[in-house]
């Protein structure tokens, strides 16, 4: 028997993608412990201003968890003593409580001595397309760098990924190890009770077919190609739907909203922010066509979900996104808006296409289950456990 220490830090506030990931993956974790042989324990860094306000108390989200730990250290102030003063850190390791493994799950791992140690690396946006990222995500690299000094093993989630670590680091292909993500739903999420429950949204955005994209309002995003798409279509061909926007505000997305207030067809673009699970798949369900024409993704989990609730999608050639889509999307160039709009027409005008994009997509996001992903994780801890 091993035990491993996973950082829990991400599963805090609102989740956005990496937080979807370390919660599904503890979860996940926890079905195969026994099974399995093995001790999972959760540990997470307080944010600096909880750390400041003395605020230590486990996120909601990790109460359920019987062995959570708090690593009384904010990471930004772990990754300066590291730098600066790396003879403190030591200190810390009594909270960690002497595991085999501990894994980080967010571009960062702690340097605890007496454990194999990986770190969980979800995309490199930040080194090969600087300008789609902030200053703050643009620090990452160094971060990373310094953490790879100590780093034993790396977790990624595609094959193209896998690709931009090797090229873009230079990092032993060896010790990098590809582990898929999955849909936060199942194939059978929605039930009566639930579209009962929320009919009153769903009589007030569902009244007349719409595209659906959803995802961080950002540059990397592409959004503002998806509404040139989508003025095309509404003045051209005068087609009746809207477009849904659904996701939070991430960073330099006033382009986006000015693009849409600017929109001759404004009146039938709609952005909602940070809407419950249940919505977004709602939303996810009755959609004309999901649209994600991001220039990069290290794996493009709103693309499983769309299809694992029956929404035909199109998306980027790009990056790590035909991987995760398989046969089941259509493919366009995200820098040609006329392209993106000549696509999302023929899924609207061809009843036949759709039926078998969405039967496609189902049997491909079948392909993918957190337990598989908890399953290949396993795989590197076993392995680092020799």
């Amino acid at each position: 028997m091993f035990k491993v220490c996973i950082d829990a830090t991400p599963v805090r506030g609102k989740l956005t993608g990496i937080g979807v990931y370390t919660l599904n993956l503890i979860n996940a974790l926890y079905q195969l412990q026994e099974s399995e042989n093995f001790i999972l324990d959760i540990y997470f860094h307080p944010s600096v201003k909880n750390w400041l306000k003395r605020n230590l108390s486990t996120p909601d989200l990790l109460t359920p968890y019987p062995q959570v730990s708090c690593l009384p250290i904010p990471v930004s102030l772990a990754n300066i003593l590291a730098q600066y003063s790396p003879f403190i850190l030591p200190y810390f390791d009594k909270y960690l409580e002497q595991p085999n493994i501990i894994q980080g799950t967010d571009h960062y791992i702690f340097p605890y001595k007496k454990a194999a140690k990986i770190m969980t690396i979800h995309d490199l946006t930040f080194v090969k397309y600087p300008q789609y990222s902030t200053k703050i995500v643009k620090g990452y690299l160094e971060r990373i760098k310094r953490c790879l000094s100590w780093t034993d093993a790396i977790i990624t989630f595609s094959e193209n990924t896998k690709k931009d670590i090797i090229d873009l680091l230079n990092i032993d292909p060896n010790i990098i190890y590809v582990t898929p993500q999955a849909s936060r739903y199942s194939p059978n999420y929605l039930n009566r009770q639930l579209l009962y429950d929320h009919r009153d949204v769903i009589d007030y955005y569902l009244y007349k077919p719409y595209f659906l994209f959803v995802s961080t309002l950002e540059p990397r995003k592409n959004i503002i190609t998806l509404i040139e798409a989508f003025e095309y279509l509404k003045q051209h061909y005068k087609i009746p739907h809207q477009l849904i926007l659904i996701g939070k505000k991430g960073w330099n997305y006033q382009d986006i909203l000015e693009k849409i207030e600017s929109s001759s067809f404004k009146e039938d673009i709609q952005h909602l922010d940070y809407i419950s699970d249940e919505l977004v798949a709602i939303f996810y369900s009755q959609a004309e066509a999901f649209i994600y024409p991001s220039f990069y993704e290290g794996f493009g989990l709103p693309v499983l979900e769309a299809m694992t609730l029956g929404s035909p999608v199109i998306t980027s050639h790009t990056s790590s996104l035909p991987e995760v889509a398989g046969d089941a999307a259509l493919y366009i160039d995200p820098t040609d808006y006329y392209q993106l709009a000549q696509i999302m027409l023929k899924v609207v005008d061809n009843s036949t296409l759709r039926k078998e994009m969405i039967n496609k997509g189902k049997i491909q996001a079948n392909k993918f289950s957190w337990k598989r992903t908890a399953e290949k994780t396993l795989d590197v801890y076993k392995n680092l456990n020799l």
